[in-house]
């Protein structure tokens, strides 16, 4: 049981710092710019970056018109933007973006005309549909942060997973060789008991042919033959004494290899949770 609520808390540690879906609120509000207060709107774009998301917001005004954003004084204002998902007519619109805590926040004022600005009085139709365009921009930088955020995680789980594949071939590959050695040693051991049969043969026609008449040349053929049986003992006997060294090294490695694929398991684990919550975030914001 205990074993049971260390593992779950092993799991919940790391997700403890993601931070949750935020809403995106838009509301009435106004704008001040220069000595004028403009009625108008405001939009909380979470977790966003304030130049990344100033740099759209501007090519998000500049799309349709060959007007350029005037900024001063953080005070933003183009004229004759068409902003088409509104209105085909041009309009004034007038705008700051500020830092908090968590998140940005959009201030936006839209002049139709001179000192005719869409709010509710004005036009519930056009005061809904710069509500949905501005929580929609909103939203849009938020998926695009959330989308990094997801990726990012999404690659750390990757890397675990080839991480945990690569340390799983090697125990494979360890026990592979451990079976391919054992299979030489028996191999070379096989040798040493035919070459020794040979030796004994040998020997035995060398005992005959010292005491004989025999020619120096069939004597020398045997002591070939001989040197040769030795040799190949002695090859068979290094090589077995190799393969029992690399047997003992894979052996005394398997261990640590298991130790590490559970190590890494467990980051596996870990880190399947954090990828899933970050990309459950990401599916509430675009279904938001």
């Amino acid at each position: 049981m205990k074993s049971k609520v260390i593992f779950i808390l092993l799991i919940l540690i790391p997700l403890i710092g993601i931070k949750s879906q935020i809403p995106i609120i838009v509301s009435e509000d106004s704008l001040k710019i220069g000595k004028n207060l403009l009625p108008g709107f405001s939009v909380n774009i979470p977790e966003s970056d304030y130049d990344k998301t100033l740099d759209a917001w501007k090519r998000e005004l500049q799309a349709s018109t060959k007007s350029k954003v005037v900024t001063e004084n953080n005070e933003m204002s183009i004229f004759g933007a068409i902003l088409k998902n509104l209105s085909p007519n041009p309009m004034n619109i007038y705008s700051r973006l500020t830092r908090l805590d968590s998140m940005l926040r959009l201030y936006v004022s839209m002049e139709k005309k001179k000192d005719e600005y869409i709010e509710r009085t004005t036009s519930v139709a056009e005061y809904i549909k710069v509500k949905d365009y501005l929580k929609q921009f909103a939203k849009d930088q938020y998926i695009e942060v959330a989308k990094a955020q997801s990726d990012a995680e999404d690659k750390k789980l990757y890397n675990l997973q080839q991480e945990l594949s690569l340390i799983e071939n090697k125990k494979s590959k360890l026990l592979k060789s451990i079976e391919s050695d054992k299979a030489l040693i028996i191999s070379e051991k096989d040798n040493i008991a035919l070459q020794n049969n040979e030796l004994q043969t040998v020997d035995a026609a060398i005992k005959e042919q010292a005491g004989s008449n025999a020619k120096s040349d069939q004597v020398k053929e045997l002591d070939k033959r001989k040197k040769k049986v030795l040799n190949s003992i002695e090859s068979s006997e290094r090589k077995i004494a190799k393969a029992s060294n690399a047997i003992d090294k894979a052996n005394n490695e398997i261990p640590v290899n298991e130790q590490k694929q559970a190590r890494v398991k467990e980051q596996v684990v870990q880190q399947e949770a954090v990828s899933f919550r970050y990309a459950d975030k990401l599916r509430r914001i675009r279904e938001y």
